[in-house]
């Protein structure tokens, strides 16, 4: 009897309460509006009703969800005098939990409806939602797809191991939200259509203890009541919602009482149904616009505040876009949706570093997946947060492209990025044969320099040691080791050096490739070399650069790269997504003008390779310096293809067989023997020299005349000769009366076409013209003679030398198109790897043992052959 008579007294003590709380709200909407009231709340009603309606269908961008908690509507209050919109307080440190999980339609229907109204009350972009469902496999969620399809919701996880990682992420930035305390942080959403095991449900549950400044909100379906013997894991700030048959119950969260006694609001509540799906729909593609405006990334999102404030002694650090949670997936995981990777990328700047833990890059991506663009974000970020004292960059790019022409002058634009030292646009694999020959001897110089100063480190050199780090970026690098070639094996065997010891001595190598596989050069030495790269770039179509199990860039979107710092191992994948350098064309080029002009005094352009680009001699910087009085002639026959383009020559001294001979049927030959001929010349002063120029072969018309006008202006004497004439002049040379006044040249266009005439004996002597040309290539030099002749064979020169016994009688050769198997012939060996192509030519010095590759001379306005 005692305890139906307490029973009966705290009913009626209840609902005496509640009588009250009625009567005080009606005696509030009864009441005019008084002074003290704040401006705009003229009575109750009006705020119930402006606030009902609000919560109903909210205006987006209203409010910032990460300061302070929101009112959100949860249904219908009812009471006898009718009903009020019932509003609980959300984000801002608070959320929500509810006894039933979403099997129930009512509860699916509220979340849903909670959703969308936390999303359409925050800015666009500042909520990122994501929901894990381990009962129902996300089938809660699939009303809001189009939410999804907007990037605002996350494919909802349901497997234990989804949960984890959806629980890592969250955790993460709890910390870093916590940590940063930006004003712009998003609220993350965490929606639990249904409870996870109880290990995730206490993490959870920690969640909602991690208070504001963690930018969490959960809202958490199917809450088990718990038992003595396992009781539910405590919540913080937490709105409870128990359901009936009918209407829900709604306990007060802490410091927050609707109820008098802190118990809950008094009145039972009919909680709101779906939203429109029309509503869902308008309110995605509002946020989908607004969110791609709000997250659209530039180049200057990349930058720092201060240009060149940051020292490279301990290594290299930048922002390349923005980063998100990692992505844990292996071999049995379904590649990623790109909306998932979307959802998974937040705020965060994407930090990457050239250091001891990551001195190398690998990058991997199919063609048009952002491989180039993504390379331009990284050197430029880098260049505006290190002066060329801390840095300097050698670039590489080996596909038909311009990737890196921004960074050097043009007719168009002289400036240039100032950390530059030597660029290749569309390189040859020799010309990166020579940048890594001489990133090498950098090694070299650097491990003196250490030395010198008793040091182990780069940071530990003293100011005046210091010296910048290198970055070297080669694009398209299986192409310079295709084959196995001497160019091939080399280049491995020096990207292995560098990949081995650049971290020591501030070395640090980027490779970036649409393909890592049928490499025949790195068979064996794949491990070694690319097992010293660390961090890992995956771009879409990129998953040669991870591991066999690892898949995570199998899907990524245009724009988005994963990052791995593990040597691609699964597990340690982080997606970011990175800006268009291409469509912020402007802003890089007012960041390069911005650091060209803050250049150190006497800075110099870097070296530039064009591989298309032809070579005239009138624009060599060695053919300007040319004068006369020299000791040795030098002629001048191209650049070379190395890092500073040296000037491609001979030496013409009084050694038998110092001539020059070009051979090859391209029509440069004529353009060759021009450039030598108009560069031996300014060498001397008039009357110091005599030029013979026999033009036999009409290809070379043109450039025998251009050649001896050139002459005749500069006030030497230059005579043309027949056939004929070349035949006397040959044999007075080989046995002249006196020896000749100062030097002779003989140029000879197409030695060729005079075999017949010169082959033809003497009846007398039964000596012929050709027995003293042999006997001139021997012993012209001693007397000031030099033969520049163009032979259009290789069996035609081997000929008229007398046999391959002679062939250093013409000393310095230049080959155009011909076959490497036959000069390799010619000249006796069997390493030489030569491939003939337009604006290319071997150059090839046997009494000096040199072998270059050149881009030859021709004549201003004259494209090169392309058959060669």
């Amino acid at each position: 009897m005692g305890r139906l008579t307490t029973a009966y007294e705290q009913a009626v003590t209840a609902h005496r309460q509640a009588r009250s709380h009625l009567d005080t709200a009606l005696g509030a909407l009864a009441s005019p509006a008084t002074p003290a009231d704040p401006p705009g709340d003229a009575d109750l009603a009006a705020r119930l009703a402006v606030l009902g309606g609000t919560l109903a269908t909210p205006r987006p961008g209203a409010r910032a969800l990460t300061d302070a908690p929101v009112p959100v509507r949860l249904g219908e209050a009812i009471t006898p005098q009718g009903g009020f919109p019932a509003v609980v307080p959300l984000a801002g440190g608070t959320h929500l939990a509810v006894d039933t999980d979403a099997r129930d339609p009512r509860v699916a229907a509220l979340l849903r409806a909670l959703v969308l109204r936390l999303v359409a009350t925050a800015p666009a972009g500042g909520v990122r939602v994501v929901g894990l469902d381990p009962a129902a496999l996300g089938t809660a969620f699939l009303p809001l797809r189009p939410l999804l399809d907007a990037g605002v919701l996350a494919p909802a996880a349901g497997t234990e191991t989804e949960i984890v990682a959806l629980l890592d992420d969250a955790e993460r930035h709890a910390r870093t939200a916590q940590h940063d305390a930006r004003p712009d942080q998003r609220l993350l959403l965490i929606v639990a259509a249904s409870t996870p095991a109880p290990r995730e449900l206490a993490r959870l549950a920690a969640l909602t203890h991690a208070g504001p400044a963690a930018a969490v909100c959960v809202l958490l379906a199917g809450l088990p009541p718990g038992t003595p013997a396992e009781p539910a894991p405590p919540l913080g700030a937490t709105t409870r919602l128990r359901l009936t048959d009918r209407y829900a119950h709604v306990g007060d969260p802490p410091d927050a009482p609707f109820s008098h006694d802190g118990s809950g609001l008094a009145v039972p509540v009919l909680l709101d149904g779906d939203p429109p799906a029309e509503s869902v729909r308008v309110l995605a593609g509002h946020l989908a616009a607004a969110t791609r405006r709000d997250e659209a990334l530039h180049v200057a999102d990349l930058l720092p505040e201060r240009r060149w404030a940051e020292s490279s002694a301990t290594g290299l650090r930048t922002v390349i876009g923005r980063a998100g949670r990692q992505l844990q997936l292996g071999a049995s995981d379904a590649a990623p949706r790109p909306e998932a990777v979307a959802g998974a990328v937040g705020r965060e700047p994407a930090m990457v570093a050239f250091d001891d833990a990551t001195p190398h890059w690998l990058v991997g991506g199919r063609t048009g997946a952002g491989k180039t663009v993504f390379l331009l974000d990284a050197l430029y970020s880098l260049a505006a947060r290190y002066s060329p004292a801390e840095l300097q960059l050698y670039l590489l790019d080996f596909k038909e492209g311009v990737s890196f022409t921004e960074f050097v002058p043009t007719e168009r634009d002289p400036s240039w990025l100032p950390h530059a030292r030597a660029v290749g646009i569309e390189s040859d694999r020799e010309y990166g044969l020579a940048v890594l020959r001489e990133l090498r001897r950098e090694l070299g110089r650097r491990a003196a320099t250490l030395k010198r100063h008793g040091v182990t480190k780069l940071a530990d050199l003293p100011a005046d040691g210091r010296v910048p780090r290198i970055v070297a970026v080669i694009d398209e690098f299986h192409v310079l080791l295709a084959g196995n070639d001497n160019v091939a094996r080399e280049a491995v065997a020096m990207l292995e050096e560098l990949a081995r010891k650049g971290r020591s001595y501030g070395v640090h190598l980027v490779l970036a490739s649409q393909s890592m596989s049928g490499i025949e050069a790195l068979y064996g030495k794949a491990d070694a070399v690319f097992g010293q790269f660390p961090l890992r770039v995956a771009l879409p179509g990129g998953n040669g650069v991870l591991d066999p199990l690892n898949d995570a860039a199998g899907a990524l979107p245009v724009g988005s790269a994963v990052l791995n710092t593990a040597a691609g191992a699964p597990g340690a994948n982080t997606p970011v997504r990175f800006p268009d350098a291409h469509a912020g064309a402007a802003d890089i080029a007012a960041l390069r003008h911005e650091l060209w002009q803050a250049r150190p005094a006497g800075s110099r352009a870097p070296a530039v390779f064009r591989g298309y680009d032809p070579a005239h001699v009138e624009q060599d910087p060695t053919y300007a310096g040319l004068r006369p009085g020299g000791r040795r002639p030098l002629a001048l026959v191209g650049r070379t293809v190395d890092v500073d383009g040296t000037s491609a020559l001979f030496t013409l001294d009084a050694t038998p067989g110092r001539h020059l001979g070009v051979v090859g049927t391209s029509p440069v030959g004529a353009d060759l023997l021009r450039a030598a001929t108009l560069g031996l010349a300014r060498q001397h002063a008039p009357g110091e020299a005599r030029f013979l120029l026999a033009p036999l072969v009409a290809a070379a018309d043109e450039a025998a005349d251009e050649t001896t006008a050139a002459l005749t202006a500069a006030g030497h004497h230059a005579t043309q000769l027949d056939a004929a004439g070349l035949r006397e002049q040959v044999t007075a040379l080989a046995a002249p009366a006196a020896p000749p006044a100062g030097r002779t040249y003989l140029v000879v266009f197409g030695v060729d076409a005079a075999s017949a005439v010169l082959g033809r004996a003497d009846p007398t002597t039964f000596r012929s013209a050709l027995d003293d040309l042999r006997t001139v290539l021997r012993e012209g030099p001693g007397h000031g003679v030099h033969l520049l002749g163009w032979w259009r064979g290789l069996r035609r020169l081997a000929d008229d030398l007398g046999g391959s016994q002679h062939r250093d009688d013409v000393a310095c050769l230049v080959a155009l198109n011909v076959p490497g198997p036959e000069l390799a012939l010619h000249l006796g060996v069997t390493d030489l790897a030569y491939t003939p192509r337009s604006n290319r030519a071997l150059l090839v010095d046997r009494h000096d043992q040199r072998v270059r590759l050149i881009v030859p001379f021709t004549r201003p306005g004259h494209q090169p052959d392309e058959e060669h």
